[in-house]
């Protein structure tokens, strides 16, 4: 039996109390349906600014009425310091996903993306850290690794980063670790790479890839591609995801906390790659699609080239295992954007 089985009945046997901020969001939704299907007890905390109430209503529909009972909102900021603390209160693990999440909309709006991903973080970690958590995981980003260049991106050896964006994620990890240090508060950093799945928002200037590709295609527009489409990244499944989150908050060694680690698939795929795949698997549903060609366009600033994660630590120390290869991820997610447009979610 894998860890993640063992956590998963532990905490079906002896539930919990969790609090997410930027519930409404893609990631933090589909962390609440899981936890809500382990019958726990979840508070939430979201300003729905990036989230949407109708993710909230989603995981509603895909839960019991008893389970989604044990659910909370909270509708507010993390850069309220008051509210931050009633959220925190009574709460075992605290799983930090609120931020601005975009390179594009941190360069154009660098002053915001600090005030909630710098401010907004560490009025978590004084607040978690006054309620004494058992642990706060929260939400890094490969975009730490800035313009390291090398095969394999590893925790330990970061280059400079190239947003402003990164510079908030860096700061992140930089403010956990001083915790760590100075008041032996116990959390752990999960450097997302390039997440996709259900309830992504495909639309917006800043929205990501995936969600962006299958919905264009789905309507039969324009694809584009920025570069000449060799740029790779290592996409990774949202219940790659969940399951990072639930093993990084319940692990007990004291060797696999105040860490930081890589939460991909270990896999690198160049964007041309990617048209591929996603045009393979709508191409069943929709026919048309199999004509489609990208348009390239000028590289953006800020992007990197290569990423590309090495999981070997998440997986020595915290027993994670990638259970959505690429494929199957991308066919789940295509049939959900397939589903949302037919009006059936």
């Amino acid at each position: 039996m894998s860890r993640y089985q063992q956590v998963r009945e532990s905490l079906q046997a002896e539930p919990k109390r969790w609090l997410i901020t930027g519930v409404a969001g893609f990631i933090g939704s589909n962390l609440l349906e899981e936890l809500l299907r382990l019958d726990q007890t979840v508070i939430g905390l979201d300003n729905f600014s990036t989230g949407r109430r109708r993710n909230l209503e989603e995981v509603r529909s895909s839960v019991t009425p008893i389970q989604f009972s044990r659910f909370r909102v909270i509708e507010g900021d993390v850069v309220d310091a008051r509210l931050c603390r009633e959220a925190v209160a009574g709460v075992d693990y605290v799983l930090h996903q609120a931020a601005l999440g975009s390179v594009p909309w941190s360069i154009s709006d660098p002053v915001t993306t600090n005030l909630v991903n710098v401010d907004g973080f560490l009025n978590m970690l004084v607040a978690s850290r006054d309620a004494s958590v058992r642990r706060f995981v929260f939400a890094a980003s490969s975009s730490t690794y800035g313009d390291h260049v090398a095969p394999r991106q590893v925790e330990h050896v970061i280059g400079r980063p190239l947003s402003p964006y990164a510079v908030t994620k860096l700061v992140n990890e930089l403010y956990a670790d001083v915790f760590s240090k100075n008041f032996s508060f116990h959390s752990i950093g999960l450097r997302y790479f390039n997440i996709f799945g259900r309830r992504q928002d495909p639309k917006g200037p800043y929205s990501a890839v995936i969600p962006r590709w299958t919905d264009a295609m789905i309507a039969g527009d324009v694809v584009e591609i920025y570069g000449d489409g060799e740029a790779s990244r290592d996409f990774c499944h949202v219940e790659n995801v969940v399951q990072a989150n639930i093993l990084a908050a319940t692990i007990e060694s004291s060797d696999a906390t105040n860490q930081i680690y890589n939460v991909a698939l270990g896999r690198c795929t160049s964007l041309n790659e990617l048209f591929g795949m996603i045009q393979g698997a709508l191409v069943p549903h929709c026919p048309d699609v199999k004509d489609l060609r990208p348009v390239y366009r000028e590289p953006r600033a800020g992007d990197i080239v290569r990423s590309s994660a090495d999981i070997s630590k998440a997986q020595r120390l915290l027993g994670y295992e990638p259970t959505r290869p690429l494929d199957v991820g991308l066919a789940e997610t295509s049939e959900w954007y397939l589903a949302k447009r037919a009006g059936l979610n």
